[in-house]
């Protein structure tokens, strides 16, 4: 998979994409990262992104014409557009397995107070918010979709079993896990567990999740809707 990233700020994403699972679909040739500067595709000496909003108000909004120049340059004829900013629809792990299938994404990082509309009419194909708050930019929500989106990679946690069985995998959180010792501190590891039972443990294991789902996520506790599936892949272009 490659990812281009477009942002104002790409010293933020030095560290954070060059550690853990990242790294390692990196030097595998799983993920082809490229972050860019949004400021590379301006033309003036001050290398001016951003200008103040018609009808006035406060704040600065990001011009169109360095955005679309910058589309132009990095998109491919399968490239997902997406951007980054607080009206996007909110980011699950759904989303974030569509996305996985995906050949090339190219994230535009929002700033100041957002973009020109003609940006979004004209060259998005998505628009993401990874919660309800905002942030400085769209760098941070940039860096959280890279990170879920690669652990999806056919290879990149060394056993996708793994990522089949986490929490909002198959729209329930994670059940209790447990490991040696088999009991500290007077507490002890439940007896399915320990039985060597394997359907009696994958039973366990679904009732807990649906269970810590009810108790902790209850806007995620349609149980029926997720035993059948549920949406989440992107939209069609």
């Amino acid at each position: 998979m490659k990812i281009d990233v477009l942002t104002l700020f790409p010293a933020m994403f030095a560290g954070p994409l060059d550690e853990s699972i990242i790294k390692r679909a990196r030097a595998d040739k799983l993920l082809d990262l490229a972050i860019h500067n949004l400021r590379d595709h301006t033309h003036d000496r001050h290398r001016t992104v951003d200008d103040k909003p018609f009808g006035g108000g406060p704040g600065m909004l990001l011009k169109p014409e360095p955005i679309f120049e910058a589309v132009d340059k990095l998109a491919r004829e399968k490239t997902r557009v997406i951007l980054l900013s607080p009206s996007g629809r909110t980011f699950t792990q759904a989303i974030a397995s569509g996305l996985a299938r995906e050949e090339h994404l190219l994230l535009i990082c929002g700033s100041y107070e957002g973009f020109d509309e003609r940006v979004r009419e004209a060259l998005a194909d998505d628009e993401l918010s990874i919660g309800d708050y905002v942030l400085t930019n769209g760098g941070l929500p940039a860096m959280v979709i890279i990170d879920a989106v690669t652990r999806l990679l056919p290879g990149a946690l060394g056993d996708d079993e793994s990522s089949r069985d986490e929490s909002f995998s198959r729209g329930l959180l994670e059940y209790p896990q447990y490991t040696r010792p088999a009991e500290f501190r007077g507490m002890k590891v439940p007896d399915v567990l320990l039985s060597g039972n394997h359907a009696q443990i994958e039973q366990w294991r679904r009732e807990q999740s649906e269970q810590r789902t009810l108790e902790r996520r209850p806007d995620l506790s349609d149980l029926e809707a997720i035993r059948g599936g549920g949406p989440g892949a992107p939209p069609e272009k």
